[in-house]
């Protein structure tokens, strides 16, 4: 967890992120890759663990919104910015960062509002979920790919999603690699709110600018407490899916699919 001893008020700039402080304590972190629909590629991947981790230790900054500017919050792995790990080494030190992301938004003591926008698929339907309160345009969309890819999914996604929806709607999302409107996750118990695509920041400013309202000691320790509670397994989940995207990653079949994907 990011020390809260830190006071960073100095703005900081990224190459594929815009974090913006708001006014009324709330800031906005938006992956900034709209001419590819904020797909992830190495620089959105460690971009937004470090937005978070600053975000995290400013003290004028008290809750989060995350969104993607453009037409999507984000369509998953750029498969034209990827060079495919060759080695163990490799396919861990690509997969460390992806859960560094998860673990700055999840572990962070900020609470984060995800204003989700277009497309969420993979990756990205993680960063969706890891977020405190998911508020999602009525036009968005999801899925996970991974599966079908002979990949794995990250982001502690194997603990959070079965605690969201259910052990067995887990298993269709994560297996079966379905399509889902927001109305149907909102349905299933993942979507906390889907409101009007026009609305939808808003939305989540509303939301945001609430909390940042309330005492940041109660808030701070309530995230902390739901998140150790409610999901006891969460280190133990990233782990398990660094290793089993990691094999993924070696294994040939894998290459032969992302090829076709």
């Amino acid at each position: 967890m990011t020390d809260q001893s830190a006071d960073q008020t100095t703005e900081q700039t990224y190459e594929t992120i815009e974090s913006t402080l708001m006014g009324d304590g709330v800031r906005v972190i938006a992956l900034n890759r709209p001419e590819r629909l904020n797909a992830m590629n190495p620089a959105l991947i460690r971009d937004v663990a470090r937005a978070f981790d600053d975000a995290n230790a400013d003290s004028q900054t008290r809750a989060i919104v995350f969104t993607g500017n453009g037409r999507a919050f984000c369509a998953g792995d750029d498969r034209h910015d990827h060079t495919h790990p060759e080695t163990e080494q490799q396919a861990r030190a690509l997969v460390d960062a992806i859960q560094r992301a998860t673990h700055a938004i999840t572990f962070g003591p900020k609470p984060v509002v995800g204003a989700i926008n277009g497309w969420a698929v993979g990756g990205g339907f993680e960063w969706a979920i890891n977020c405190d309160f998911q508020i999602w345009g009525e036009s968005a969309r999801a899925f996970f790919p991974e599966v079908s890819l002979n990949l794995f999914v990250t982001g502690a996604v194997t603990a959070l999603l079965p605690a969201l929806v259910g052990l067995q709607k887990a298993r269709e999302m994560l297996f079966l690699g379905q399509r889902y409107t927001a109305a149907e996750l909102s349905e299933a118990g993942l979507a906390w709110r889907v409101v009007p695509d026009s609305a939808l920041r808003d939305e989540a400013m509303e939301t945001a600018r609430h909390l940042a309202a309330l005492p940041p000691l109660a808030v701070r320790a309530m995230k902390r407490t739901l998140n150790a509670n409610a999901n006891a397994d969460l280190n133990r989940a990233l782990q398990m899916e660094t290793d089993a995207t990691v094999a993924g990653f070696l294994d040939p079949e894998t290459t032969r699919l992302l090829k076709d994907f």
